[in-house]
């Protein structure tokens, strides 16, 4: 298994004063089949602000999932709430994994990787 890969959110380096309020806010939106948050798992790959606009781009644990676009819809309404600006959501072509993951979740418990 290749190491940990963590989100790089351009944002924190434009506008670093938004980090810890999108962290919260995200936290608190979990995928209703493996009960981790989207932050946890690492679904939030990138959030750019410029311009008066929001962007993310963010992936989901399989490509047919099928919460998936309740969980797009959630996440550009939380960015858009804590920006207060028009955000759009672009899918990355990226496949999750659970490098993407915060590595204090993968242990025995898991389930879904047991060699982890």
């Amino acid at each position: 298994m290749t190491d940990y890969q963590p989100a790089q959110w351009e944002i924190d380096q434009t506008h670093p004063q938004y980090h810890e309020d999108l962290i919260i806010a995200l936290s608190g939106l979990v995928d209703k089949e493996i009960g981790f948050s989207f932050i946890e798992l690492g679904l939030i790959r990138n959030i750019t602000l410029s311009e008066g606009k929001a962007h993310v781009s963010m992936v989901l644990t399989t490509p047919f999932c099928p919460y998936g676009p309740e969980m797009v819809e959630d996440a550009r309404a939380t960015v858009e709430k804590v920006l207060e600006v028009p955000t759009t959501i672009e899918l990355g072509a990226q496949l999750w994994n659970p490098t993407l993951m915060d590595p204090d979740l993968r242990d025995s418990d898991w389930g879904l990787f047991p060699s982890l």
